[in-house]
């Protein structure tokens, strides 16, 4: 048996193919281009997406035989808005996460609504990036297009619906639309009535291991395939990539250093933090996470190593930093080179070096963003802490977890160990994960993780480093609440 795991991406399209033991066979890629018609607006064409699908399908099974694919999942960029017609014609150009002509809809839900409002209905509270707003922008905006809408969906829910010619979403890609009660997995009625929209213009929710329906059978000639091809409703980018790497089950954790970083707590139980800080989703497990994104985590790296200090010699810079230069740096470096999102949902926020003195080397001061980031992580762990979670260990993936002194620092920071899985294929994996326990392979998504995915390798905390780490945190800790009104009036 073959199942197709697609990652759409920002920038491309990745799809992956697997068997069922989970071995990767191939994978391809398909770009498409980004549009940004005015300064801070970002949107795609989501013919773009179907097209790439199109071309990259056949070229993923070339050398297979594509009737043995059983099952495609979908893991997506999240929060984009997509509407179509009564004819299911795309209206407009996708608004996507990244887009940020929404400020004055997020300041009117969060002040004028009001936060705590927001999070009683959707345990969340209104950032630029999510759905709720670009609504609320076309309802202003683009009245003779949103008088037209007759379908809201999410981008991966397209690529979904043009294989199989149904409206649907999962509940870990509803979460991000401030649309959702994400406790009572259901559309907030008091939230759709305050966008405009009704819940037959909302697709249908589903578990995102549950089977929506079949691949059309004019698409299945297109593709080869044979009987039945199982499409499963698919999940969120972050909760996609979580099943790919098994963070599933209560207290799991799993940090991404990309070029923004994530931390994704898997929980049994619903929870919110009384400050927000951190999002509460559901998730693809048909469970909850909480997720911090910072803004800045790997992108910090290169940053300071590519345009501030010209190298691109990134072990060589580590290299300078030795071991008995940990966890007694004087320098700290706060991460925030485009404001921050999770905990402190600060735009204002910039990044800055403190404590240099005469005698501060170059090597302090890349230690110092090292441990910045690290940091800053770590503040997101608090916040899930102060619920009640327990993290005693954490996988970590991403670009920046190459750095054996990166997840050296890290695992000391956190007080954790650290665990490397073997598969790191992101999104894409997590989807075909999930279209094996929609076709039955599995019997839930915790089985397949535990069967699918493994750990190579381990980085333990020191006890001694992470004592020292611990006193140059809660030094940290205190430079932000002491800087935050000099953000705002640096403005």
């Amino acid at each position: 048996m073959l199942f197709i795991g697609i990652d759409l991406g920002t920038s491309a399209c990745k799809f992956l193919l697997t068997d069922e033991t989970g071995a990767v066979l191939k994978t391809v890629s398909r770009e498409y281009p980004l549009m940004f018609p005015n300064p801070g607006w970002s949107e795609q064409d989501p013919s773009h997406w179907w097209n790439a699908c199109l071309e990259g399908i056949p070229a993923l099974l070339e050398g297979f035989d594509a009737k043995e694919v059983k099952g495609i999942g979908a893991g997506g960029q999240m929060h984009g808005l997509v509407i179509l017609d009564e004819n299911d014609q795309v209206l407009r150009p996708a608004i996507l996460w990244n887009d940020g002509r929404t400020a004055a809809e997020v300041d009117y839900l969060n002040e004028e609504i009001g936060r705590s409002v927001l999070s009683e209905r959707t345990a969340n509270i209104a950032f630029a990036g999510f759905t709720a707003p670009k609504i609320l922008w076309v309802q202003k905006n683009e009245p003779e297009i949103f008088a037209r809408i007759k379908k809201i969906m999410l981008p991966k829910d397209y690529i979904v619906y043009k294989l199989t010619g149904v409206h649907c979403c999962d509940y870990s890609d509803a979460s991000g639309m401030l649309l959702l009660d994400v406790k009572n997995k259901c559309w907030s009625s008091e939230m759709l009535s305050l966008c405009g929209v009704t819940e037959e213009q909302m697709p249908a929710l589903y578990e995102s291991y549950d089977k929506v329906g079949q691949v059309k059978a004019d698409i299945a000639e297109k593709f080869g395939f044979a009987g039945d091809v199982t499409v499963c409703a698919g999940a969120g980018d972050n909760a996609a990539a979580a099943v790919g790497t098994g963070t599933v089950g209560e207290g799991k954790c799993n940090i991404s250093l990309g070029t923004s970083g994530t931390v994704f707590i898997s929980s049994d139980n619903f929870g919110v933090d009384s400050t927000n800080g951190l999002h509460s989703f559901a998730h693809a497990d048909g469970y909850y996470h909480l997720m911090g994104c910072m803004l800045s985590a790997a992108s910090c790296n290169k940053w300071w190593q590519d345009e501030i200090i010209g190298t691109k010699d990134y072990k060589g810079e580590e290299a300078k930093i030795t071991d008995d230069m940990l966890g007694k740096n004087k320098v700290f470096f706060l991460p925030y080179l485009m404001g921050e999102r999770s905990p402190i949902n600060d735009t204002d926020a910039r990044a800055t070096f403190v404590g240099m003195s005469m005698d501060t080397t170059r090597a302090q001061m890349t230690q110092a963003m090292l441990e910045g980031v690290a940091f800053a992580i770590r503040d997101s762990f608090e916040v899930a802490k102060s619920l009640g979670i327990e993290i005693n260990r954490s996988n970590i993936c991403g670009g920046g977890s190459k750095s054996p002194l990166w997840k050296k620092i890290f695992a000391n920071v956190l007080g954790i160990p650290l665990d490397i899985i073997k598969t790191e294929e992101g999104p894409g994996y997590g989807g075909a994960i999930l279209a094996m326990v929609a076709c039955g392979v599995y019997p839930d998504v915790r089985s397949a993780a535990e069967a699918l995915v493994s750990t190579v390798s381990t980085i333990e905390p020191e006890p001694e480093l992470t004592k020292l780490y611990e006193e140059r945190y809660q030094q940290y800790r205190k430079i932000y609440p002491a800087m935050k009104q000099l953000f705002k009036d640096l403005k």
